[in-house]
């Protein structure tokens, strides 16, 4: 497969990342969308899910510091997110509130994963309050109507309590994690970070009688052409937190086929399957 332009040369790579920011800022600003942008200090009367990220992991051979200053990039992005209302018709845009993460705005060199390499960069490490809003997005009626992935898989897991796959990739502007509102409740999140952990909340307004269960399955490595590759579903079941208590519906949420930059401990080969 011929690389693009942009893969092959630094100055198309800029002019390629300069010109899908503009086509961003087109839609930001002219588009249809209505952007959620109000702020609550108060938060909404009842909770749909919370979950909280641990916020410093050992990372193979990874240098520590770019994980701490990860924490200090967390801080500045959470204070342009927390107490964020979606109302009814309203989408949330990741970048439209974070903005651009810049040295000027204090944001410090964090690990990022660019080109098939994890590497460092100013404002690396915010897409774990990504994969938090994501994770706790599929636990609600809220729509995912921009969500990018991970091209590759670069440490084994540390600790991992979500199913692979479940998180999202962001780069300014226009890899974006965007959220509709296409329900007739207020919701809210709330996100602060303690002494280990990232942790956020998803509030609403008016209390849903039904909750979700994100699971996954299926899940293997596989080694082909020399290459490493994991694969999983992600499934979500519906059901009602009242009464019996049934699944009212399920479905799959996606099928993942990914990049493996580790040796897995335990794995089949493409022949075998």
């Amino acid at each position: 497969m011929r690389r693009p332009l942009s893969g092959r040369n630094p100055v198309f790579y800029f002019c390629a990342v300069k010109l899908r920011r503009l086509a961003r800022y087109f839609q930001w600003w002219f588009g249809r969308q209505k952007f959620s942008a109000a702020v609550s200090g108060d938060s909404l009367g009842y909770r749909v899910y919370k979950h909280q990220s641990v916020l410093v992991r050992r990372l193979g051979d990874s240098d520590l510091t770019l994980q701490y200053n990860k924490v200090e990039n967390l801080k500045i992005a959470v204070e342009k997110l927390n107490g964020i209302l979606i109302r009814p018709g309203e989408t949330f845009s990741f970048f439209r509130l974070v903005g651009r993460p810049t040295k000027k705005k204090g944001y410090l060199d964090g690990m990022m994963l660019s080109n098939g390499e994890a590497t460092a960069g100013t404002g690396g490490g915010i897409c774990q309050i990504a994969n938090l809003i994501r994770w706790l997005c599929l636990h609600s009626p809220l729509t995912i109507s921009e969500h990018h992935h991970h091209s590759f898989d670069p440490f084994p897991d540390d600790g991992r309590v979500v199913p692979f796959g479940s998180g999202a990739s962001v780069f300014y502007n226009y890899y974006d994690l965007q959220l509709k509102n296409d329900t007739d409740r207020t919701y809210q999140f709330l996100f602060w970070l303690d002494s280990k952990c990232i942790n956020g909340d998803l509030r609403i307004d008016r209390e849903l009688p039904y909750k979700y269960h994100v699971y996954e399955k299926n899940h293997r490595f596989i080694q082909k052409n020399g290459e490493f590759f994991r694969q999983n579903e992600l499934w979500r079941d519906k059901y009602l937190k009242k009464d019996s208590g049934d699944i009212i519906g399920t479905e799959l949420i996606r099928e993942n086929n990914c990049l493996v930059k580790y040796t897995p401990a335990e794995y089949v080969t493409a022949d075998t399957i």
